[in-house]
């Protein structure tokens, strides 16, 4: 039985002259939940739709669970959930309608769909609103019914793209929620643009820019990619310690960049006061001393000097600077509204007896 639950190799995508991705390569192992980043537009969810056999690539192949998505795409669905950024929700269905219709469009018999649907409601937290209409429901409870979906055949590998985009914070809280309760079974690829959400889903992060992979690894690896710490530092003008005529912008970024180890100044929001500046410095040595003691040697009042490690978010503004959209594949939508009339009259009965299980 083989680890590696998602593979592409040199997968390359063009829509007309733009090159939507160029040459991607990684893999997912099995138990994985990666989180899959980059700007609008950096292509993303071409890759998302290409491994979910939506569209194919241009040139490259891509296999998951072992299978080819070009060769083999019904083998490749039956073994994926997918919930695509706008989720195919049939919005005049109830939940329990549109679950039993995507149990049944998966093959799914009624007492094995009756099983796994318990499992759904439980992880999801849907109990309380199955026998609700989906167009009555808030944004965050029609992702959790997204997830649903995707999970109601019981598959070994989801594929996510941006799950919480619309969202308000305590939505995005419970969806995350859900997610890393559903990872811990589960190989999952998270698509996102949202750094806070892969450091407290994922433990492993692929950023792409411009069509191509600029880091993949563990989120400390990745924190380390540009090899340098961030500082800011205030200079106060008005009330230098000297005798000497206050300092100008100029004068202060000339004299920061010039100490050993800055790699990069850049100004920040100042005022007619206050100087205010990051810099970067090589993750091996520490500027605070040197900056201190500039300070000192030009009489500056040094109101504030602050050091971080490089976060997630400073990493990702590096890598990914100047990114143009380039991802011109639209967002797949389900489409039209189908009706789906349910002759069975289960649907409340199975929600009532489900909330008072879920209550209970």
């Amino acid at each position: 039985m083989t680890d590696v639950m998602i593979q592409a190799n040199s997968l390359s995508k063009r829509f007309g002259s733009t090159r939507a991705l160029d040459k991607v390569n990684f893999e997912v192992q099995r138990g994985e939940v990666v989180g899959f980043l980059g700007p609008n537009g950096a292509g993303k969810s071409t890759t998302m739709r290409i491994l979910t056999c939506f569209i194919a690539p241009t040139t490259g192949s891509a296999t998951v669970h072992g299978h080819d998505v070009f060769d083999n795409p019904l083998e490749v669905r039956q073994k994926i959930g997918y919930l695509p950024q706008r989720a195919p929700l049939y919005t005049n269905m109830n939940v329990w309608e549109y679950l039993r219709f995507a149990a049944e469009i998966r093959g799914i018999d009624k007492s094995e769909f009756k099983k796994q649907l318990r499992k759904v409601v439980e992880v999801c937290g849907l109990a309380q609103v199955l026998g609700k209409q989906i167009g009555t429901l808030s944004h965050g409870y029609r992702q959790r019914v997204g997830l649903g979906q995707a999970l109601i055949h019981d598959p070994p590998i989801l594929i996510l793209d941006e799950p919480t985009s619309d969202l308000d914070p305590n939505e995005k809280a419970e969806v995350l929620k859900y997610i890393k309760e559903i990872g811990k079974e589960r190989t999952i690829l998270l698509s996102t643009h949202n750094l806070s959400e892969v450091e407290e889903a994922c433990s492993r992060a692929i950023i792409v820019s411009k069509g191509r992979i600029v880091a993949d690894g563990n989120l400390d690896q990745i924190r380390g990619k540009t090899g340098a710490d961030r500082y800011e530092v205030t200079i106060d003008e008005k009330n230098a310690e000297s005798d000497k005529a206050a300092p100008k912008t100029a004068e202060v970024e000339e004299a920061l960049a010039a100490i050993g180890g800055c790699q990069r100044v850049k100004e920040l929001n100042s005022d007619e006061q206050h100087h205010r500046f990051e810099l970067s410095g090589s993750t091996d040595s520490d500027l605070r001393a040197d900056i201190f003691r500039l300070a000192v040697d030009k009489g500056w009042t040094l109101l504030e000097l602050k050091r971080d490690a490089a976060s997630l978010d400073a990493v990702f503004r590096d890598l990914t600077r100047g990114d143009e959209k380039l991802d011109r594949g639209a967002d797949w939508d389900a489409g039209d509204e189908d009706e789906y009339d349910d002759d069975d009259g289960d649907a409340e009965e199975e929600s009532k007896e489900l909330a008072t299980e879920s209550e209970e």
